[in-house]
């Protein structure tokens, strides 16, 4: 099973949610576990209404 590493956004972007995690090394803390690590972005849009999410694989 891989570690999921998940930031959630609001009225911004899931490329931003990614950049956070990758800027301030939240994966880390899971280096040597011998797993995958899925970074995983997701945003809500209060006008349209719509989710957007990324995953991205370590």
């Amino acid at each position: 099973m891989p570690i999921m590493v998940v930031e959630l956004k609001w009225n911004k972007s899931a490329e931003g949610a990614i950049r956070q995690i990758k800027e301030r090394n939240y994966p880390q803390v899971f280096e040597g576990y011998g797993s995958d690590i899925l970074l995983i972005g997701i945003n809500y849009d209060e006008k349209t209404k719509r989710h957007e999410c990324v995953i991205e694989k370590l």
